[in-house]
C-alpha cells in the first residue's frame, strides 16, 4: 500500500509546493470514539479548531460514545464548536461529515475504528483515495488489537500486514483530555522517518496541550498496545485483589512493562522490513529523537551471539507512557476500561471463589457493571493470545502473566483452579512472578556439576532432579489434584501447564 505524502516526482518546484500543503493540512479522525472526541474538545478548549475534522461512523452520533452526564458537564460553547468540525454547511442544515470528505479536505486521515472494523475501513479508505485522485493523503490507525482471519484462521498485527500504515498513540485519559490544564504526550510512527516527521508535526499542532513526536516503529507500536492492554486487564485485577497486599504489586507490575516490552522486541525481529527500517531513512532516527540507533539483545547459543531482540521502538518514550500509565489506579477520574475490567474480575472472582467459567461469561460480568465488550480491546487480543505468540515465537518466559491471565479464562477446569489458586494468594503470585519468567538454566547447572564440593551446588542439582520428577509424573498419570496432594507447589503445577499448552 503506498502511503506518502509525496509521490514519485524529483521536482523540487512541485516538491517545496507539497511540504507547504502538507504542513498547513488538516487532520481527520474517521468513526469517532471516546478518544477523537475528547480530543476534539481539548482543540475546541485551545481555539485550534480549524485543524481537526471528524467524521462520525454511519448512523452514529459524533457524541454518542460519551455518557449523558459526561456531555451535561461540557461546556456547550465547545460542544458547538465539536459538532462544527464533525460537519459541514449544507445551505442552513447542518450535514453530517463522512470519509470522503475527510480524504477530499485533509492531508492526513486517521481511522480510528476499533479491530472489529479498521480493517474494512482501511479498504475503504484506500479505494476512496484513489477514486479521488488524493493518493497523497497518508492514512493511520488507533486500533489496539490484534486482527484475526476467520478463513486461515490466523491472528496478526495489522501494521505487519500493511506495513505502511501509520499509527498513531500515546498515554491519555478522556477526562484528562477535557481539563484545560492537562497535557499529554504521543508518537505517530511511519516507518518511512521523513512521513513520521511530517504527520506528527500536523497532529502536534492541534492543541497546545498535546505534544507529538516522530517514530518509525509503527508494527511494535501497535503491538505494544494491544500487548498493554491485556496486560492492563491483570494490573486492574492485581490492584483489587491485592488491595491489603501491597508487597506483590510492585513485582507484578514491573512484570507486567517489562514482558510488554520484550515481547514487542521480539515481534520486532520478525519484521521483514526491519533492516530497510534501519538503512534506507531518509533522514537519520536521531533526528526523529532516537537517542541511539539501534538498540538490541543477544543471546550466546552454541558459542555465537544470536540476536533474539530489538529495544529500539524503547526510546519512544510515550509508548512507554502508554504502557505504564495504562496500569496505573488515578488519583483522579477513573482507569482505563481494560484496567476496569480487571477491577471486575478481580471483584467476582472474590465473590465466587473462582475463576469465570469463559469469555462470555467474563464479558457479561463487565457488561453488568456498564461496560460495553466492543470497547475491551484487553479480551480480544486475548481470544487470539496463543495463535499470536505462536506466530511470532514469543518465549513463554517473556509472557508468563498473559499466560496466566489466559490460562485463568480459557484453561481447563482444572488448570483454572490452580490458575485460581495462583492469582488469588499473594505468595503463590509472588512465586509464580519470580519462577515464570526464567528461561533455560543450563550454564548453572553445568556449573554445579564441576563444583559437587560446595553444597549449594550439589543441593541445585538435587532439586533439578526432585522437580524433573514431578513433571514426568504430572505429565503421565498424575492428575493436577494429585499433584496437589503430593505437595507440588500450585504456581509450579501452573508453570507446567502452561509450557504444555504454549510450546505445541
Amino acid at each position: 500500500m503506498h502511503n506518502s505524502f509525496f509521490d514519485q516526482s524529483l521536482d523540487a518546484v512541485s516538491i517545496r509546493s507539497r511540504i507547504h500543503e502538507v504542513v498547513a493540512g488538516k487532520v481527520g479522525f474517521y468513526s469517532v470514539g471516546l478518544y477523537p472526541a475528547s480530543l476534539a474538545y481539548n482543540c475546541a478548549m485551545q481555539n485550534e479548531a480549524g485543524r481537526l475534522l471528524l467524521a462520525p461512523r454511519e448512523g452514529r452520533e459524533l457524541l454518542g460514545a460519551f455518557p449523558a452526564e459526561s456531555i451535561k458537564n461540557m461546556d456547550p460553547g465547545h460542544v458547538e464548536t465539536v459538532l462544527d468540525m464533525g460537519s459541514h454547511r449544507t445551505g442552513s442544515e447542518r450535514t453530517p461529515n463522512t470519509l470522503e470528505d475527510l480524504i477530499r479536505r485533509c492531508e492526513l486521515v486517521v481511522l480510528s475504528a476499533n479491530s472489529n472494523h479498521i480493517e474494512e475501513d482501511l479498504l475503504e479508505a484506500t479505494r476512496l483515495r484513489e477514486e479521488l485522485g488524493r493518493d497523497q493523503v497518508v492514512l493511520a490507525c488507533l486500533a489496539g488489537s490484534f486482527n484475526h482471519d476467520p478463513i486461515s484462521n490466523s491472528a496478526y498485527v495489522l501494521c505487519e500486514k500493511e506495513p505502511n500504515l501509520a499509527f498513531f498513540s500515546g498515554f491519555h485519559r478522556h477526562g484528562a483530555l477535557r481539563n484545560p490544564f492537562d497535557s499529554f504526550t504521543a508518537n505517530f510512527c511511519h516507518p518511512n522517518a521523513l512521513t513520521a516527521m511530517l504527520g506528527a508535526q500536523l497532529l502536534d499542532q492541534l492543541s497546545p496541550n498535546i505534544q507529538v513526536a516522530a517514530g518509525v516503529h509503527n508494527v511494535e507500536g501497535q503491538y505494544i498496545k494491544a500487548a498493554k492492554n491485556m496486560a492492563s486487564v491483570f494490573a486492574g485485577f492485581g490492584y483489587t485483589f491485592h488491595q491489603d497486599n501491597p508487597g506483590v504489586l510492585p513485582t507484578l507490575l514491573t512484570l507486567l512493562l517489562d514482558q510488554c516490552m520484550d515481547q514487542a522486541a521480539t515481534v520486532s525481529m520478525a519484521r521483514p522490513d526491519r533492516q530497510k527500517l534501519y538503512h534506507r531513512q531518509p533522514i537519520p532516527l536521531t533526528e526523529l529523537g532516537y537517542a541511539v540507533p539501534r538498540i538490541e539483545a543477544t543471546l550466546v547459543r552454541d558459542g555465537d551471539f544470536e540476536k533474539v531482540r530489538d529495544h529500539t521502538f524503547s526510546q519512544l518514550t510515550a509508548m512507554v507512557a502508554d504502557v505504564r500509565g495504562s496500569m496505573m489506579l488515578p488519583v483522579s477520574g477513573s482507569p482505563t476500561r481494560n484496567f476496569q475490567a480487571g477491577q471486575v474480575l478481580a471483584m467476582r472472582m472474590q465473590e465466587q471463589a473462582r475463576c469465570p467459567n469463559s469469555m462470555e461469561e467474563f464479558e457479561e460480568w463487565c457488561e453488568a457493571a456498564g461496560m460495553k465488550k466492543g470497547g475491551l480491546e484487553g479480551l480480544k487480543s486475548l481470544r487470539y493470545w496463543p495463535q499470536i505468540a505462536r506466530k511470532y515465537a514469543i518465549p513463554v518466559h517473556d509472557a508468563s502473566m498473559v499466560n496466566l491471565l489466559y490460562m485463568a479464562i480459557y484453561g481447563r477446569p482444572g488448570v483454572k483452579e490452580t490458575a485460581y489458586q495462583v492469582m488469588t494468594e499473594s505468595r503463590e503470585l509472588s512465586s509464580y512472578c519470580q519462577e515464570s519468567v526464567r528461561p533455560s538454566h543450563s550454564r548453572r547447572y553445568g556449573e554445579a556439576l564441576q563444583n559437587l564440593e560446595i553444597p549449594e551446588a550439589l543441593d541445585l542439582l538435587v532439586n533439578a532432579v526432585i522437580a524433573d520428577n514431578a513433571r514426568q509424573a504430572m505429565r503421565g498419570e498424575v492428575t493436577l489434584d494429585e499433584a496437589n496432594e503430593a505437595g507440588v507447589a500450585a504456581h509450579l503445577q501452573l508453570m507446567d501447564s502452561i509450557e504444555s499448552q504454549m510450546e505445541n
